[in-house]
């Protein structure tokens, strides 16, 4: 009986210490694996970031899920992860629903990104204003000939990275006040297909974040993929020289380009742990940095200005 006893006892203890080490999570500020979620709009910096960080600290991983917007906040949502970068904060509902379960989220802005509208290199088209877009988008534009063009011909097909992105999001809400699309659209999977897409289809119009587009080699910032042609845009009607924008640091900086966005990491991490870690550093010194060569904004980064005139 007492062997059985001890016996017992031991299984106890074997069984608690189990369950405390599967209920304690073992990551830290610097160490430990996490997955986070973000909108793919923002994979090219976001996977430098994580670069990065991995290789200053050896004993942290982090896996990124990179989906359309609404994915990545139900996840956050969901407590799968503790980390999500996305295009808008969390609403008042969602932050409240997050409370109840004790998660606490933070919004923290780390950047301010640009919409690029990038045309196939055949395209005779280098200027368009936002009317203009919004009415290609809500169906009242379908032709090139009807921007005006001496050259270009055939329709206008609109190309997006995902049905749920931000990057949709923010033509619906920002571009066309809310009113449905209803012209020649399409939704590929990922940013990637759309450069793909524009750069082999002369009608295309393609609509992404300007990160996916960035020359990584050019320092100044001041140019673009060369497999496609950015457009100029302007708030008017009547785009000109004068008063049309590329997406360059400079006018995101300056509020002259007219489509911009801010980038947001929400966290929910109540312990301090990698998730933390990651967002301390990219709002640092060294995160910001790296955002500064992506093409987009950083928060807190101060951005070279150069006195130059767009090639239109």
């Amino acid at each position: 009986m007492k062997s059985l006893f001890y016996i017992t006892v031991c299984i106890v203890l074997l069984v608690s210490c189990g369950n405390k080490k599967t209920e304690t999570p073992d990551d830290t500020p610097t160490s430990g694996v996490i997955a986070i979620a973000s909108d793919g709009c923002f994979a090219p910096v976001v996977e430098e970031e994580i670069a990065v960080f991995e290789s200053i600290y050896k004993e942290a991983g982090i896996v990124p899920y990179f989906s359309g917007e609404t994915e990545t906040i139900n996840r956050l949502l969901r407590d799968s992860i503790r980390l999500a970068i996305t295009s808008r904060p969390l609403t008042k509902e969602e932050t409240e629903f997050m409370n109840t379960k004790k998660l606490f989220p933070r919004n923290i802005q780390i950047a301010t990104d640009a919409i690029a509208l990038i045309v196939n290199k055949q395209n005779t088209d280098s200027l368009i204003g936002i009317p203009a877009l919004r009415d290609i988008l809500t169906g009242k534009i379908k032709e090139w000939k009807e921007l005006c063009s001496d050259n270009q011909s055939g329709r206008i097909e609109v190309v997006f990275d995902n049905p749920n992105s931000g990057t949709v999001r923010y033509a619906i809400d920002s571009i066309c006040n809310g009113k449905s699309f209803s012209g020649d659209l399409h939704a590929m999977k990922e940013n990637r297909q759309v450069i793909n897409y524009v750069s082999q289809n002369r009608g295309a119009l393609g609509i992404i974040g300007v990160n996916w587009i960035s020359n990584p080699s050019d320092t100044s910032n001041m140019s673009f993929s060369e497999n496609i042609k950015v457009m100029a845009v302007s708030p008017y009607r009547h785009a000109t020289a004068t008063n049309s924008f590329k997406p360059y640091q400079a006018y995101i900086a300056l509020k002259k380009y007219p489509m911009s966005r801010p980038v947001y990491l929400i966290l929910s991490d109540p312990r301090m742990g990698l998730a933390s870690g990651f967002t301390t550093f990219i709002a640092s010194d060294r995160g910001q940095r790296i955002i500064l060569k992506s093409g987009i904004l950083p928060a807190t980064q101060p951005v070279r200005l150069v006195n130059v005139r767009n090639q239109l």
